[in-house]
């Protein structure tokens, strides 16, 4: 089976994450999952302190970020330039928030690399995932990023499989994806770049690019779409 849809290179734009240089070497985007705490670490400690305040341990907001009183933000983490996180946001750590992107009211953050201009502006849950460039979830859609029987991980293809090797796995989301209202992101969800997800949906597995999901089973792509 070719996972080659899979593959970082077809999922993300890499001049548009602070992050680059975690994904250096790997194939698959989840294989940066384990490595990210680390990487902020490493990371923060070499960003310029005429741009960036370290205001706790672990923790670097750029200057020009807009972070508002009520949020709550744990180490490792990095807020970047322009960035914009909202009343009672809270990053649990391990996160990356790239430049212009927006943490919205009560959104909850863990474990998670936003490429620059994500948004997770209302109600969202997003854990153990990676967003790529101006990706959108919209109000109340969220990852789940654990199985209920608490095994490990596959991405599943047209019934192939994958192993991930991981217990905790949200969502891997192409750039410039659109997540529907109310929608739920099973583990091992990977959607590919420029797809629309429909609002209250379900998704399980592998979504191609240019994709439009309205349900199980009726994926379409879309029309008149060019690279």
């Amino acid at each position: 089976m070719d996972f080659e849809a899979l593959k970082i290179k077809n999922l993300y734009n890499m001049d548009e994450t602070i992050a680059k240089d975690l994904f250096e070497g790997l194939e698959y985007p989840w294989e940066a999952l384990p490595k990210i705490g680390d990487f902020i670490k490493m990371l923060g400690s070499t960003l310029s302190e005429e741009l960036y305040d370290k205001v706790g341990e672990d923790v670097w907001i750029a200057k020009d970020a807009k972070v508002f009183p009520s949020a709550y933000i744990h180490g490792p983490a990095i807020i970047g330039r322009g960035a914009e996180v909202r009343h009672c946001a809270f990053i649990r750590g391990n996160a990356i928030v790239g430049e212009g992107a927006v943490v919205g009211n009560s959104t909850e953050l863990k474990n998670v690399v936003l490429f620059n201009k994500v948004q997770v502006p209302h109600y969202n849950y997003v854990g153990d995932s990676i967003l790529g460039f101006k990706a959108h979830m919209g109000a109340g859609s969220i990852t789940s990023n654990v199985k209920s029987d608490k095994t490990l991980v596959d991405v599943v293809v047209n019934g192939e499989r994958i192993h991930t090797g991981l217990k905790k796995f949200g969502a891997m989301l192409g750039d410039n994806v659109e997540i529907g209202c109310n929608t739920v992101m099973n583990p091992g969800t990977v959607i590919g770049r420029m797809s629309n997800v429909y609002p209250t949906s379900m998704v399980r597995g592998f979504i191609p690019e240019k994709s439009i999901y309205k349900k199980r089973g009726e994926v379409v792509k879309k029309e008149g779409m060019t690279d």
